[in-house]
């Protein structure tokens, strides 16, 4: 939290000389360059409009500038900074969340670190964007957490000249909870620079990022009981038990990326050619820690994780580190659009510091990726139509590829269609494969088929709804569960599920409007076909928020207020393993099918958003059976409010 303070200190002046200027919302439409200039060298001197605020992210897709306060911007105040429909989140800001929604989960065929719990509030290379600005541009962000913390996040960038822009920003929270043992403290840095040549030839995006995510472990409550009686003697959730009280878990992570290209024909024309290079290196840790290996339900001692090679000082360390270069020539034709070659190379380390023997198996100490690919991308842009083809597959021994098709029509701005087909084999990730830890029963070293998805997609933006279905696959799954036969006990270990797995969602979205008062409803439902129950979700998620809006003193103030319903069907939840940050199936128990109600009042006074919330107002009225997992209470009732500032020099 210092290194945000320092940062807003130094961003005092640009807060003083900020200035107004016109607005209009937000859109978004493909383009190629992130760094043309900010503005017109034969235009008069005016005032920036808002669209010279871009936000480039790393397929070129802009974004501008949008200060409006409208209800998708009180679905992005959170934590996370975006819509978070079909996650669950935990009781304290900052731990992890449960999936509702297995739609949002990304694809890819490269094997992966691992420890996926811990990553959802972790910047991956395509959350990153660039920009270019017409003037400095500040963007504060502020919200209270549940008790003894706040959440912040400081973002100022400007271009130096129309052909070089440069953004500093951090996110830091702090937050202990309600809970024993359940302090949140997170920090995510990042820096960003984009360049072009004064001939246009040469264009580059760079980042770094420094993130660190800490959480205390408990483990959960011990005896579901004692919260679900509302025994007043609980009230104070503090003198709820917990299986840990001094267990904490710690992710940071380092990333150098670079994308890069260079047009080799000296004017851009009809046909161009381009060789295009993509870097990212980084650098990933994860630390389980735990003082005591014993813990208490009542008065029983209870050995949640098994057995242990030490009666205390639990200290597992799992290191990573990752490089990947692409390089690649394109051939672009005005008429027929652009086709790209390209060569890619994926090495990996994921290492221990010693190699264990158990039971006469060896547990090695480290496992290297070195892979190769050869892949080509197609794109296709004219009138309303575009298209993409990708495919890319590996010259290694592992049966690593993917295969991509896009089709997306426009008919107006108000409609629009994508077809999206996805069919992978994907490696899997290294905590599956090998994992060391001072629990005996958290050793491995495994040999795991490619997973095999095949996923089909449609989207559909209409001015009467927005609806999404899915289709997916799942061949070879894996997957975590309990292998431990004492109830108290979890002793987790990867699995792989050689049946097939089918998977429906369809997602709509529809807003009514009366005047002034406005119902805005998102509904879920999916399906799940398969021999044994592996792959959980519920069959319904909804919200639905009905608010109203107005003007107050002169138009100088708008403001919205209404109620928002989550709202899920019972299922058998995944469950969360603080040692390996990952979420594992489970069949003992349900939640959901519990109203969730939150009450809101937001303002805005020029481009400053204000935000106060009553969460979960009914917590004491519908009794205590909200989880965020089988044994992870969601969290009562409380008021939060926070703003969102920008500044525009």
């Amino acid at each position: 939290m210092r290194t945000l303070l320092y940062i807003y200190i130094l961003l005092i002046p640009t807060l003083v000389l900020s200035q107004v200027v016109s607005e209009k919302p937000s859109s978004s439409k493909p383009e190629s360059q992130a760094n043309a200039p900010s503005l017109d060298p034969n235009a008069s001197p005016k005032t920036p409009t808002i669209d010279q605020y871009r936000f480039i992210n790393i397929e070129r897709d802009t974004t501008y500038l949008d200060t409006s306060l409208t209800i998708q911007k009180e679905y992005r105040f959170n934590y996370l900074r975006k819509d978070n429909f079909g996650l669950l989140a935990f009781s304290n800001e900052g731990q992890t969340y449960n999936t509702l929604h297995y739609g949002l989960e990304k694809t890819t065929a490269y094997p992966e670190f691992g420890f996926k719990a811990k990553h959802f509030n972790f910047l991956e290379a395509q959350d990153i964007t660039y920009n270019s600005v017409a003037t400095p541009l500040t963007e504060l962000y502020f919200k209270t957490v549940m008790q003894k913390g706040q959440s912040l996040d400081a973002f100022f960038t400007l271009n130096l000249n129309p052909r070089l822009n440069l953004s500093i920003a951090y996110k830091g929270l702090r937050s202990q909870g309600r809970y024993i043992n359940q302090l949140a403290s997170t920090g995510n840095f990042r820096f960003t620079a984009s360049y072009n040549t004064l001939n246009q030839r040469y264009y580059a995006n760079a980042h770094y990022t420094y993130q660190d995510i800490l959480n205390q472990e408990n483990g959960g409550i011990t005896t579901l009981l004692d919260f679900e009686s509302k025994d007043p003697t609980y009230a104070n959730r503090e003198k709820l038990q917990v299986y840990f009280t001094d267990a904490k878990s710690f992710l940071k992570g380092k990333r150098l990326f670079i994308d890069h290209f260079f047009q080799l024909n000296a004017n851009k024309g009809a046909n161009n050619l381009y060789l295009g290079h993509q870097f990212n290196y980084e650098n990933k840790f994860f630390e389980f820690n735990q003082a005591n290996v014993a813990s208490k339900v009542g008065t029983t001692t209870v050995y949640r994780f098994g057995d242990t090679y030490t009666n205390s000082g639990i200290n597992d360390q799992t290191h990573y580190n990752k490089m990947y270069n692409k390089a690649g020539l394109t051939y672009q034709n005005r008429t027929l659009g652009s086709l790209q070659l390209f060569a890619d190379h994926f090495t990996s380390n994921y290492y221990y510091y010693q190699i264990l023997i158990k039971n006469q198996q060896t547990i090695p100490a480290s496992l290297n990726r070195n892979l190769y690919n050869l892949g080509t991308q197609y794109d296709y842009k004219k009138h309303q139509w575009a298209s993409k083809i990708l495919y890319s597959k590996s010259l290694t021994k592992q049966s690593m590829s993917n295969l991509e098709a896009v089709l997306q029509y426009d008919l107006d701005t108000q409609n629009h269609f994508k077809l999206h087909y996805q069919n992978t084999h994907k490696l899997a990730n290294d905590n599956y494969i090998l994992h060391q830890s001072s629990y005996l029963g958290y050793n491995w070293s495994k040999d795991f088929s490619p997973e095999k998805i095949n996923a089909l997609t449609l989207d559909a933006t209409t001015a009467w709804v927005s609806a999404t279905v899915q289709l997916k696959t799942l061949k070879d799954h894996l997957y975590f569960t309990n292998t431990a036969t004492n109830a108290s006990q979890q002793i987790i270990t990867p699995q792989q599920y050689q049946n097939t797995i089918n998977y429906l969602s369809i997602k709509a979205s529809k807003a009514f409007t009366f005047g002034k008062l406005a119902l805005d409803n998102t509904l879920l439902y999916q399906k799940v076909t398969q021999p044994q129950a592996i792959l959980n979700v519920p069959q319904l998620v909804t919200r639905n928020t009905l608010y109203y809006t107005d003007y107050l003193f002169d138009k100088a103030l708008f403001f919205q207020t209404g109620v928002t319903l989550n709202y899920f069907t019972k299922y058998q939840a995944n469950a969360y393993n603080p040692i390996l940050g990952e979420f594992f199936v489970q069949n003992k128990k349900e939640i959901g099918n519990y109203p969730n109600l939150d009450f809101f009042i937001n303002a805005k006074i020029q481009r400053t958003r204000i935000y106060l919330k009553a969460e979960h107002f009914n917590s004491s009225l519908t009794g205590n059976n909200f989880y965020a997992s089988p044994n992870q209470p969601y969290h009562d009732f409380m008021i939060r409010f926070g703003l969102v500032w920008n500044f525009l020099n």
